[in-house]
This record gives structure tokens, sequence and C-alpha cells, in this order.
């Protein structure tokens, strides 16, 4: 056996190198002093530029539908307050329902992709009759009458007179609006039977942040808005029952399930609806609706609307418990849900997020619903409060979803309320779908605009999966327990505030004491990606010298856990140098994890040193709780296997 290897980073676990070790304390203390200048500097400059705003518009809402015709009439008055430190000389509305038109821009979009979403339904085959549209009648600012113009799904509005910063405006709009066949969360007559789905259905102002006005056409992911109250007042044939965002306010006038159904018959209702600090509005409604409620320990008023049926009622009637476990889960590990009702709506096609309420399809066995409303109830989390701008957080939007919902149905089928065992791995299918994305050569950035990736699925396993490793990963960086407590200061500090990337990460280097704006920039600016191996192993009978060696773009700091032929384990990390500290963590015996000396970013090879002989070893492996997203794992363990005969010692 050789007793020396190529050259790189370095670290001995013995006691032979004072002179290195005093040199790393030496230089850790002259960078820790030299931190704390940079720090109090840094400090004092951020609190002069907290410049931190956002606007707030609340909708007052009369609308009346006509269910023979498929359309309906509104009015609406929003009071926008201009928190912004800029005067606006006009404003933009989203016309969604104009999307549902042949030629559209989500026409057009999903036809030159070749590859739309799987659940859209054929635009261009729309008639007459079944297309949206929302035509504006009257639009006036304090009274006074404005000018605009319709292009596509945007309104573009000229002020009558500027709104400064701090001033409140009034707009007063009334408008008619055709209902489409189903293609895409809006619509009629869905797959499933569900007369109206009424999801991003009203002329909504855009938002205007400190990036400016946000105007994106309605192509498929726009889902940013300004918070606000709403007050709604939906009128509908009076056999229908309405579900809807927010809190009914006059039950015994409704009936429908909410209270004892009214003496008096009338052919049409007005149901009344109440929701604070929301930034959208959703509504369902059918006349076969099965209304049930379930109130929860903690308050929150559960509220399920289904079409009943012999196949799958016994899964709605066991529904609501178990999702009240959900809850009582994901309020203590991702912050308390702030609302005081949640429904679930059989509506649309498939799943979407709407404040308090999300649509789902509900022919489905118990862990398939318990499965799809478990991810959309927690957009009320990664979208709802947090208010991501979806255009380009869509990845923090669907992929802290699809983590978070994952440790909730792993705690779900660890208490037996669903079938099957928790997953060792659960995010196993993420890592292999994006493995095969690297692999395929044709990986879009994050940073990538949501509806600007080549084919939806590029966006899908970007959003879902990719955004779901940034988090598990994050996770194994700066391990598991400042992590956690991340989640929920997130949660905390940022909850009706519209926060993004860098602001998360922020929150996350706080609590873990580590600088990782690197890995931000590397997983959701860059497509580069992550590949260590176990390189060598030389030893003799008093030590073994580990090279590993960084063969991919992306640095990343790397556990190493070396098992000895009596089973005891050494649990090591290897911080990155430009993490300026290591994670605490403990390790799966009960120890913490050993931290080495850090690994250079730059270089491509590291080796340390353990002083035990070689034959006392029995396996070197990298990473073994697969939070690592390496791409190829054949040289993750040592001795290497026949799979690659490359790395036979």
């Amino acid at each position: 056996m050789a007793d020396s290897g190529p050259s790189g980073n370095k670290c001995f676990l013995h006691f032979e190198n004072n002179k290195f070790f005093m040199r790393v304390i030496l230089k850790s203390i002259i960078c820790s002093f030299y931190g704390i200048l940079l720090l109090t500097a840094y400090n004092a400059e951020g609190q002069s530029r907290n410049t931190y705003w956002q606007q707030k518009a609340d909708y007052t809402m009369d609308i009346v539908v006509d269910v023979e015709a498929n359309s309906f009439t509104g009015h609406q008055t929003i009071r926008y307050r201009n928190n912004s430190p800029e005067t606006l000389e006009k404003v933009f509305f989203h016309l969604y329902l104009n999307a549902f038109q042949p030629g559209s821009v989500m026409d057009i979009r999903a036809r030159a992709t070749g590859q739309p979403d799987p659940r859209m339904g054929p635009i261009w085959d729309l008639k007459e009759d079944e297309i949206g549209y929302q035509k504006i009648k009257k639009l006036t600012q304090n009274g006074r009458k404005l000018k605009f113009e319709v292009v596509g799904t945007i309104l573009e509005v000229q002020l009558a007179s500027p709104i400064k910063p701090g001033q409140t405006t009034t707009f007063e709009m009334d408008y008619e609006a055709g209902i489409p066949a189903m293609v895409r969360r809006s619509g009629r007559d869905n797959k499933e039977g569900v007369r109206y789905s009424m999801g991003q259905w009203y002329p909504k102002l855009c938002a205007y942040d400190r990036k400016g006005w946000h105007a994106d056409p309605y192509v498929g992911r726009e889902f940013y808005g300004v918070f606000g109250n709403y007050d709604v007042r939906i009128t509908i044939d009076s056999s229908f029952t309405v579900a809807a965002t927010g809190q009914l306010k006059n039950a015994t006038e409704i009936g429908h399930g909410y209270a004892p159904a009214p003496k008096e018959k009338q052919s049409q209702l007005t149901w009344h609806f109440v929701a604070e600090k929301v930034h959208d509005f959703v509504w369902a409604a059918d006349p076969r609706y099965t209304h049930e409620v379930h109130k929860c320990a903690n308050g929150v008023e559960f509220h399920a609307f289904y079409l009943a049926g012999k196949t799958y009622e016994d899964a709605w009637n066991a529904f609501l418990p178990i999702m009240e476990q959900a809850l009582d889960y994901a309020n203590l590990h991702f912050g308390t849900y702030p609302y005081p009702v949640y429904s679930f709506i059989q509506a649309g096609d498939g799943g979407m997020e709407y404040a308090m309420a999300t649509m789902i399809t509900g022919n489905r066995p118990l862990t398939s619903l318990v499965g799809v409303s478990v991810h959309e109830m927690m957009h009320s989390w990664y979208q709802m409060v947090l208010g991501f701008n979806e255009s380009y957080y869509y990845w923090m939007d669907e992929g802290f979803v699809q983590y978070a919902a994952e440790r909730v149905m792993d705690h779900l089928q660890t208490l037996e309320l669903l079938t099957g065992y928790p997953d060792e791995f659960p995010y196993e299918t993420f890592y292999r779908d994006y493995v095969k994305l690297v692999s395929s050569g044709i990986e879009e950035p994050l940073s990538t605009h949501a509806d600007h990736f080549n084919s939806y699925s590029l966006y899908s396993i970007s959003a879902y999966e990719k955004g779901a490793i940034f988090l598990n990963q994050l996770e194994y960086i700066i391990g598991k327990p400042a992590f956690d407590q991340g989640l929920l200061d997130f949660f905390t500090k940022w909850k009706f505030k519209h926060p993004d990337d860098v602001d998360f990460t922020r929150v996350i280097e706080l609590v873990s004491d580590l600088e990782l704006d690197w890995y931000r920039d590397y997983w959701v600016n860059s497509t580069k990606s992550i590949d260590y191996g176990i390189d060598t192993v030389y030893g003799n009978s008093l030590e073994s010298i580990i090279y590993l060696t960084r063969e991919g773009g992306m640095p990343m700091p790397i556990d190493v856990v070396v098992e000895f032929d009596d089973g005891d384990k050494l649990f090591c990390t290897i911080p990155l140098d430009i993490m300026r500290g290591h994670k605490t963590e403990v390790a799966p015996n009960g120890n913490p994890f050993l931290a080495l000396p850090p690994w250079d970013w730059v270089h491509p090879y590291y080796y340390f040193t353990v002083p035990f002989a070689i034959q006392k070893i029995k396996t070197i492996a990298i990473d073994p709780s697969r939070r690592l997203a390496d791409i190829d794992e054949r040289n993750n363990v040592w001795p290497f296997t026949s799979a690659d005969p490359s790395k036979q010692d």
C-alpha cells in the first residue's frame, strides 16, 4: 500500500500536527475578528436602508350568476393603498377568463411547446358558447371615469390622478363575464360533473413591488396578488350550494349545511363571504354538493364539499378527522395556520390552492384524497400566507410544499391513519427524477420565469422536485435542528409579506450561523450538478488515508461515515470553506458529527487520516442519509463494487 497520493485539502485525526492546527485556529481568530468588523458595518448600513413595503387592496364584490347562460355580472370596489415610495401613473388588472379563447396567449403557448400541462383541455376547440371572457363596462377612480385598454388577459389603465406614496384611491368597476367550459382551473362542468369551478375569475389588480409592476399574461403559472380584505356577495340560483374563501356571514339565510334551511323558499340566494389578509378569492357551486363541517380542537373549522356517490363516499366520510391530524403536524413544524376556516372542494381539474380553500378532484380512494389535500393545504403556508411571486419563485411555492407534504404524509402513516408504512427515504422519487433531468442535458435553471420553460415537464421537475430537494439538501448542509427552527422562523418573520429566495436564505443563515448564499446561487441560478466520490484509500498498520474527489461543478459539504470491523462508526462532516462554519447535527449513533477542517471549494481533492489500520475498516460511505443530490453514487461507497470496475483497488 502506498502512503501518499494526489495533492489536495488534508486533515489528520491524530495529534501529531500541532503547527497545522495552530495555524487553523489563528486563522479562525483573525477571520472572526475581521467578520465582526464587517458585520458591525453591515448592520449599521442595513438599518439605514430598511425600506420594506407592500401594497394593500381591499375588495368589495357583488356578482350575479346566470346559471342558464353560464355567465355573471359583477360590480366591485377596490380600495388601493400605495405604500411604495413611487407615484403611480397607471395600474394593471388581470382578466384571467380571457385566456380561454382560441388564439389567446395560453392557447398559443400550449400549442407552441408541444407539451402543455396534461390537465389542460384544448382551448383551440372551444366553441363560441364555451369560451371565457371578461368585458369591462365601467371603471372609475374616485368617481372619475378612466381610460383603459384590454390587451389579452391584461387590462391597462391610465389613472385620472396619480396615486402618491401613502395615498389610498378607490376603483369601481362594472363588468360581465362568460364562464368557459372547463379547460384549466376555472370553468364549468368539469370531468366529475361539478357545475362551477371559479378560480382566477375576477378582474384582479396586478401586484406592484420593489421590482415594479407584474402584469404577466395568464399563460399558466401567474399567481401573485396583493394582500387585503375581501367582502364578497354571490347571488345564484337557490338550488346551488356555494363553497368559497372565507367565512359565510349569513348562514341562517342560506342553509345548505351551514345552518338549517330557511322556511321561505327563494328563486335566488345571496351568499355573503368575508376573508381578511388574503391575496385571492375562490368559489365553486353545484346543486348536488354534500356539505360537511368538522370543528378541529384548535378552533379551525374544516368544510368539505363533494358529490356523494357509493364508490368514494367512505373516503370522504373518513377524510376530515385525518386532515385535522395533518393540520396539527403542520402547525407544529411549519408555523400556525392563521385563518379560522379551510374548505376542501371537489371542483377544478386536479388540485389547485387558493386562500382558505382548495379545489380538488374528488373521485379518489382515501389515501389519494388525503394526499392531494395535504399538498394543497400546505400551500396555505407556502403561498397563501407567504405570498411568493409564483412567476419567479414557483420552486419555493411548489417545491417547499412537496417537501412539507411528504413529511406530513409520513406522519399520518406513522399514526396508521393511512395504509402503508413510513418511507425510509420519502424523497427518493424526487432525487431520481432530478438525476434524469441532469442527464438529459436540457435542464434549465430555477431562475427561469415559470412561463418560459421549453416544456411543461421541465417546469414540473424543476418546480416540484428540484424545489423540494433544495430544502431536503439544505437540512443536510446545516443540520436538522437548525433547519427545523429556520422553517418556523421564516414563517413567523415573513408571513403576509411576499418574501423571495434571498429573504429565505438570510433567515436560514441567521439560525444556522453559516454563510449560504453560495448554495442558493448554485442551485437556483445555475445548472451545475453535484458529484463527489471516494477516490482511493491508502493505509498501513497504524493509520489509513482516505482521498475524496469532486467531479461535479457544484461544491458541497460532505458527510463521510467510516464503519469498522467491530461495528463502530465514525461520523464526519467536511464543511465547505465558504460556509464559514459547520453544521451541528447528531449522528445516528447519538454523537455529534465530527467536524473536519473545511474543504476549499476550488480544490478537486481532499484527504483525511484515521488512526486505524486499513484492515479494520469495513466500509467508507459518502452521505448514507442520501440527502445529497449526488448524480453518480457508484463511487460513494468503498470498497467499490464491480458496477464500476475503474474504481477497483
